[in-house]
């Protein structure tokens, strides 16, 4: 195996024990409901996901906050100090400018201090499962021995072929979040509409098209994977949900005849507190996001 560390954030949204296996290293980012602030491990020793979401189902108040400095360093200067090299696959800087930059700041001050290491950045224009993903088959590589530039090339040359789709069940947290207007939350709550979003080449979170009912949006996300899928039959797919099983069941029954491997996990609450209850989303490798 190389000598070097995977970093990431707890925004990538994979299960803990998974994460174990890969051998990564995982900053938590902060979680505000409530009177709770605080990290979100994917572990979860401070806060269920589970008891996030009736938290935020009961309306109390949300919100997440960057890593800073101090944390990336807290992070980084153990791993350096064993000897060891990084590569910090990072979520998109288009949904956190932020973490990006605090990342960037400590990666060039422990420079300085370890100069005969080597810290690689990469900003992986992904989130949620899509990080993780990503993150999962750049970690394959590294135990199946890559050197720590070829494990950054890989990711390179794979994060716009990273697939994410989603729908939300309440249109209320776009409504929040900027990407939809008050009027056309009130209608399209009215009217039964669900939208259809992915993450674009530039990493951000972009409304695809509207459909009416619930099953009809998992339909399209299965829809937009059969249209894309690079190679389905040697893939594992991840599908995320945040408190609604029955629902990523549902898109697992219309895809598994398809793929090699369908894993699920939960979309954490860095992620759900800007997306909501109820959100469902796919992750895979495509031609093309």
């Amino acid at each position: 195996m190389s000598n070097f560390k995977s970093l990431t954030e707890s925004s990538c949204d994979l299960p803990a024990s998974l994460a174990d296996e890969l051998g990564l290293a995982v900053i938590p980012l902060t979680v505000n409901v409530g009177d709770f602030t605080g990290p979100h491990y994917l572990d979860e020793r401070k806060l269920a996901t589970t008891d996030f979401y009736k938290r935020l189902q009961a309306g109390e108040p949300t919100s997440t906050a960057a890593a800073n400095i101090e944390e990336f360093k807290s992070y980084m200067q153990p791993i350096l100090q064993a000897g060891e090299d990084i590569l910090y696959m990072g979520f998109s800087s288009a949904l956190s400018s932020g973490t990006a930059n605090a990342a960037a700041m400590a990666a060039a001050e422990l420079r300085e201090i370890y100069p005969e290491r080597q810290i690689l950045l990469t900003d992986t224009l992904c989130a949620s499962g899509g990080e993780g993903l990503l993150v999962y088959l750049a970690s394959q590589r590294r135990q199946n021995g890559d050197s720590l530039a070829q494990v950054r090339d890989y990711v390179e040359q794979t994060k716009l072929h990273l697939c994410h789709w989603f729908t939300v069940d309440d249109l209320n947290h776009l409504r929040r979040g900027g990407r939809l207007s008050g009027v056309s939350a009130v209608v399209g709550t009215m009217l039964n509409i669900k939208p259809v979003l992915h993450v674009d080449n530039e990493g951000r979170l972009i409304p695809m098209e509207k459909v009416r009912g619930r099953k009809a949006a998992i339909r399209r996300m299965a829809d937009h994977f059969m249209q894309t899928a690079a190679h389905p039959e040697e893939q594992t797919i991840l599908i995320n949900h945040a408190c609604c099983l029955e629902d990523a069941q549902y898109l697992a029954q219309l895809l598994k005849e398809h793929v090699k491997e369908i894993r699920f996990s939960y979309i954490g609450p860095v992620i759900g507190s800007h997306s909501g209850i109820g959100t469902l989303a796919l992750f895979f490798l495509g031609t093309q996001r």
